[in-house]
């Protein structure tokens, strides 16, 4: 049954939680809400078995978090400041975050502003080298596209440098609708993966002083290594670990384990 937060603009953002424990919140990537990716879901059950509050929700502009446009990094942001003084009852404790690729740029960029984290786990996050502007520029081409393309045009566009077998499986198995209808809230994603490079890295998260797991798949994609590598050595308490996924897709049973492991710790 999904419970609700109100962000700082009055935008709703539906949530459902199961556990008990320490609370973590789930932050999902691209394309990714609640009725449309049964695969994090599965991952919220079973970090909810291992004695954890678990929380997934639906980012802005999908699923039961309906919002106006343009959708903003800082307002998902606040969005997660809205979800996180709900699950503490406006106390200052603090909560971890799993983000999940554009995700964990989310996070780490929530967490960098100052919100309650603990701990951050971070899959995959696919950064672009530091200081470079592949990200500015391909924003700027995504927010050109939100405005004046229709959402495939969009879709298309965010998943340009995607393997093509992935865009395909998406048109073939009958998800491209469902993308494309949530197209504009893509732009938080691109955002978050622009301010990544925005600055240099140490100085861009010097407020990140919470321990982070940077988890990189065992068979991923030529971008996830250097990135995962970048992070750990500019984070202030982070670790590296492999864990079993290929292509950008994890074990359910595994990376929870690997996340228990590292929260309970």
């Amino acid at each position: 049954m999904s419970e609700y937060a109100t962000s700082a603009d009055g935008t709703r953002i539906a949530f459902d939680r199961v556990g008990s424990g320490p609370p973590v919140i789930l932050v999902d990537g691209a394309f990714q809400f609640r009725a449309f990716d049964p695969g994090t879901t599965e991952l919220q059950h079973l970090l909810a078995e291992r004695g954890f509050e678990v929380v997934r929700y639906d980012r802005r502009g999908r699923g039961e978090s309906p919002a106006d446009q343009p959708m903003t990094l800082e307002q998902t942001i606040a969005d997660l400041r809205a979800l996180i003084e709900v699950l503490t009852e406006g106390a200052d404790d603090a909560v971890a975050l799993f983000g999940n690729s554009s995700g964990g740029s989310i996070a780490l960029a929530a967490a960098a502003a100052g919100l309650p984290v603990s701990k951050l786990v971070l899959f995959e996050v696919p950064l672009d080298d530091e200081l470079g502007t592949e990200g500015a520029e391909f924003l700027d081409g995504l927010r050109t596209r939100i405005a004046t393309g229709g959402g495939e045009e969009v879709v298309a566009f965010f998943m340009r440098d995607m393997p093509p077998e992935w865009v395909e499986g998406a048109k073939s198995g009958g998800a491209w609708p469902t993308m494309a209808a949530i197209a504009p809230s893509l732009e938080p994603d691109a955002e978050s993966l622009a301010w990544t490079q925005s600055a240099p890295r140490s100085a861009l998260w010097a407020a990140v002083t919470v321990p982070v797991l940077v988890l990189v798949g065992a068979e991923t994609l030529e971008v996830m290594g250097p990135a995962a590598e970048s992070m750990v050595a500019t984070l202030h308490h982070a670790e590296l670990a492999e864990v079993p996924a290929i292509d950008h897709r994890w074990d359910p049973r595994a990376l929870a384990l690997e996340i228990a492991e590292f929260l309970i710790g």
